[in-house]
């Protein structure tokens, strides 16, 4: 079965490399057999002695490779786990020079790029000819869709040899899965076989395709082009449209929307890329459903086809535009983009904005769920398609996990990389053209696009030039602190006075951010005056004009991307005129600056003590996360017949430079029942600190939390003799914690301190998962607890080998009595001990030291063993031990423990052994989404 490439590119003022690849797919194996003849010439003004490939294909060949460790900082093993048949790896045969010799090459820095050593120093101008004889292992697309098995087929891409790029140093980057190949421009000419019955699309031009009794071949060619994209399907998926603005093969899915209507759809787009960018300067523009689904537009788009509130001619427009706009600029100017790519994603997304402003401007993001009954009434009903964009690339601004634009394409976390980044780039071009005017920034990028097109190692800095030569205004703003920094924006108004036939205001620059502010005077619900305010550092005072306006409004137009929104206006009609409304909201909503927002949420939870509880949420959280939040959950208890509930808030204040990321303030109270008749109060005020590191990719966490834990209780008569203690009692409770959550190797430990009146103890937790190349997971805990002193003289404030009290009250039981009995009992929580076997002598009220194991046998079937001591004061240490079975189905939400030798003896014999059978279940849906969105940030 075959599969053959060939590449040749003469030579033109920019790109002078040649290279001829002729390559055989064997369609059995899922390998390609490759001569490839290159030759290199030097552009550069040194002599060089050494040239650089990359060999992306290569990254799939270990877990220890760039690209298994992005894997990982993402929570995906699968990679890390890879059988060999899966994994794709490149086997060089041979690569010689001209007259045959053998040249010396290695895998140099990483294991996908190849380092081949000349014979002699290349000088400028110089070219030098190699030929590279080489195997492809293909990996499977199961990681990353490219490789084989792709529908059927193959999805190739980034996979032959290609050159680095040398500008002054060489520009070594692995493969990350970030779609960011680096790759010096070449002529190109592509000679290949495949098997047959499999059909070719691709973004080189195809110059023939013979059909032969053993396979198919096919000549591409690609001019000034950097790497091809072959996608080989059993089916025929693509089909090329021809318009007079360019040619486009494409297979992205629209059922609904008839081929005519497809075509009309096509030309509209593709005229509008070609008004605002220009020529496209090759024959054909791949766009592909692969690649959109790589790079969607997220957001209500993601949801299945048959519910989704567009039209189909919206849907696919938006769907065409954006990938076709990633390809058109990636494909034509050859920025770097793992160090720059927020030049390529500010004009992709102002253009995905223009085109909505100009091709539907009454478009809302609902779509036509904007017009439901019920629904209608909500902010995020009523908002534009295009304020997505702000709204998403909020959601890391909220959370003090933005990253600056230049921040390198591989260094940003997921949400960034994919949303908030590119987002925030296309957000920064709309806000520079309101500025300075929106036909200097169309003209501007146009501009950029025909100069720079084709022209290699463009840097961000030639953007910049151009831009600022097409304005008076000083922008330097834009690219050093917009761009350069991770400053958020927020301004304020404030001291608003109408005096003599003119208006008097101060705006507060609350970040200290160094750029420009718009604000609006408005008469109801109309505009009468808009004026631009730069250079204020802290506070500043303006006049303007009285021009009949009862509101002065900045920002009205959301062009700029504060982080709130909340304090941008003042009523010139009096102070109760600046009284927000209140605002009542079911669910959740979208913030609108103008009112106080109050959401209500019915809320329901069991547990044996309180039986099934139901009551409502009262709260001021919107879909994005808020610096203050308060919340109040009253609720019924139908077991005890009263009310329970909850009462907290919280402050939060960031900090965007250093490791220390934020500090909380918080006061929280709740009631509920322990036992029957028996209720537990609780009122915490708390402070705490989180660091993490600068490098936002890792996945460490260290916290520093102060509070004081008020614990009351109003005990029942039938039960006051099982209580030993004083009913009421208070302790500071003062934590430590670093923690590194990563699926591979996992890593934390917390040291913890508590002092009350009657007693002080310290406590120390370590724990480590470790995830083997032979999918063996090996989970270790130790922990040691010890009073300092404790004259409480009960086991309530003990140390546990098992199923503390949780006098603190921080734990889920689903049944709090010191009597549960039932399968409620058998809940395990990892705490103090960690034991799965229960004791009748669990408690110390002097030291406590444990270690607790497990490692998996086949999936997530583990043996686990605990072991360790416990001492009363006074007395004689007790020394315990357990083992058993763990279905370890998802860690830490839902786990069984099957004890079977301990310090009781076989315990499968035992008659209760039912009884003994431990469970880990977490029902809490904050939790619980919290596994599938970690991944994220």
């Amino acid at each position: 079965m075959l599969h053959a490439l060939a590449v040749i590119a003469p030579s033109v003022t920019f790109a002078q490399h040649q290279n001829t690849i002729s390559a055989t797919l064997d369609g059995t194996n899922n390998t390609v057999e490759i001569k490839q003849v290159f030759v290199y010439k030097n552009s550069g003004d040194i002599g060089i002695n050494t040239i650089y490939f990359n060999d992306w294909n290569h990254s799939y060949s270990s877990n220890k490779t760039a690209l298994a460790k992005r894997f990982g900082e993402e929570f995906n093993k699968s990679l890390h786990l890879a059988k060999e048949k899966n994994r794709g790896r490149t086997e060089i045969v041979s690569i010689v020079d001209d007259e045959y010799n053998g040249l010396e090459w290695n895998r140099s820095r990483a294991a996908d790029i190849i380092e081949v050593l000349l014979p002699k120093t290349l000088s400028p101008g110089n070219s030098v000819t190699l030929h590279l004889t080489y195997t492809l292992k293909l990996p499977n697309s199961r990681y990353t869709g490219y490789g084989h098995g792709y529908k059927g087929g193959y999805n190739l891409k980034d996979w032959y040899l290609t050159p680095a790029v040398f500008d002054k140093t060489w520009k070594l980057y692995s493969n990350k899965n970030l779609n960011d190949l680096n790759t010096d421009v070449t002529h190109t000419e592509i000679s290949l076989r495949f098997p047959k019955d499999l059909h070719l699309a691709t973004n080189y031009t195809t110059t023939s395709i013979t059909d032969f009794s053993l396979g198919n071949h096919a000549s591409l060619s690609g001019r000034e082009r950097k790497s091809a994209q072959v996608f080989l399907t059993p089916k025929k998926r693509f089909t090329t449209h021809r318009t007079e603005a360019m040619t486009v093969t494409t297979d992205l899915e629209a059922s609904k929307y008839d081929g005519i209507s497809q075509g009309l759809s096509i030309n509209r787009v593709l005229d509008f890329i070609k008004d605002r960018l220009g020529a496209y300067p090759h024959e054909n523009l791949l766009v592909s459903e692969y690649d959109y689904n790589r790079n969607p537009l997220f957001g209500i788009n993601q949801l299945p086809n048959f519910i989704r509130p567009y039209s189909e001619q919206f849907q696919f427009e938006m769907k065409l535009l954006k990938t076709a706009l990633n390809h058109f600029v990636q494909e034509t100017l050859f920025l770097d983009e793992r160090k720059e790519r927020w030049v390529n994603d500010a004009i992709v997304n102002y253009l995905l904005i223009a085109y909505v402003a100009e091709k539907y401007p009454n478009q809302k993001w609902a779509g036509k769920l904007s017009r439901l009954w019920g629904f209608r009434a909500y902010n995020l009903a009523q908002m534009d398609f295009n304020e997505q964009y702000y709204l998403l690339q909020m959601v890391s601004v909220r959370r003090n996990d933005h990253q600056a634009l230049s921040t390198p394409n591989d260094s940003l976390t997921k949400w960034n990389q994919k949303i908030a980044n590119r987002y925030k780039a296309g957000l920064g071009m709309s806000y520079l053209g309101e500025y300075i005017g929106s036909e200097k920034i169309n003209e501007g990028i146009r501009s950029f696009y025909e100069t720079f097109k084709l022209v290699p190692n463009v840097k961000a800095a030639d953007l910049e030039e151009l831009i600022k030569g097409k304005t008076d205004k000083d922008i330097d703003w834009f690219f050093k602190e917009y761009v350069g920094l991770r400053n958020n924006i927020d301004f304020k108004i404030k001291e608003v006075s109408k005096a003599d036939g003119s208006i008097t205001f101060t705006i507060k620059n609350k970040t200290g951010s160094k750029v420009p502010i718009s604000l609006f005077g408005l008469q109801k619900d109309s505009v009468i005056s808009k004026y631009w305010f730069r250079g204020i550092d802290s506070s500043s005072t303006f006049t303007i004009p009285d021009k009949g306006e009862n509101r002065l409004v900045l920002n009205y137009d959301k062009k700029v991307p504060e982080v709130n929104q909340r304090d941008n206006w003042k009523s010139l009609n009096g102070f109760l005129s600046s009284n927000k409304k209140l605002q009542l909201r079911f669910f959740k909503d979208i913030e609108n600056p103008y009112f106080n927002q109050i959401f209500y949420v019915p809320e329901f939870r069991f547990n044996v003590n309180n039986g099934l509880t139901a009551g409502i949420s009262i709260n001021n959280k919107t879909f994005i996360d808020r610096p203050f939040l308060f919340n109040i959950k009253p609720q019924y208890s139908s077991r005890e017949e009263a009310v329970v509930g909850s009462a907290g808030l919280r402050f939060r204040y960031f900090f965007n430079e250093g490791k220390l990321n934020s500090v909380s303030y918080a006061l929280g109270g709740g009631t509920s029942f322990f036992d029957i008749n028996s209720r537990f109060t609780t009122i915490t005020p708390s402070v705490s600190f989180t660091w993490r590191p600068e490098d936002f990719m890792a996945n460490r966490r260290q916290f520093l939390l102060f509070r004081l834990r008020n614990v009351f209780r109003t005990i029942d008569e039938s039960i006051k003799d099982q209580i030993d203690t004083e009913p009421d009692f208070s302790v500071f409770n003062a934590r430590f914690g670093d923690i590194d959550n990563n699926i591979i190797h996992f890593k934390s430990w917390v040291v913890d301190a508590q002092l009350a009146r009657d007693f002080s103890k310290l406590s120390f937790e370590w724990e480590n998962r470790r995830l083997f190349d032979n999918n063996r997971q090996l989970n270790l805990r130790f922990y040691a607890g010890k009073f300092l002193f404790n004259d409480t003289g009960s086991d309530f404030f003990s140390f546990a080998l098992d199923r503390p009290t949780d006098y603190l009250f921080d734990l889920n039981y689903l049944n709090r009595s010191q009597t549960a009995s039932g399968i409620t009992s058998q809940q395990f929580i990892l705490a103090e001990g960690g034991f799965k076997s229960i004791f009748d002598e669990r408690f110390g009220n002097d030291w406590i030291v444990t270690a607790n194991a497990s490692i998996n046998i086949w999936q997530w079937i583990e043996v686990y063993g605990d072991i360790g001591g416990i001492r009363n004061r006074g007395e004689q240490a007790r020394f315990f031990y357990d083992s058993g079975v763990r279905l370890n189905l998802v860690t830490d939400f839902f786990e069984l423990y099957f004890p079977m030798y301990s310090t009781n003896g076989f315990e499968p014999s035992f008659n209760d052994y039912g009884e003994r059978i431990r469970f880990v279940v977490t029902l809490s849906p904050k939790t619980l989404i919290g596994l599938f969105t970690r991944k994220w940030f």
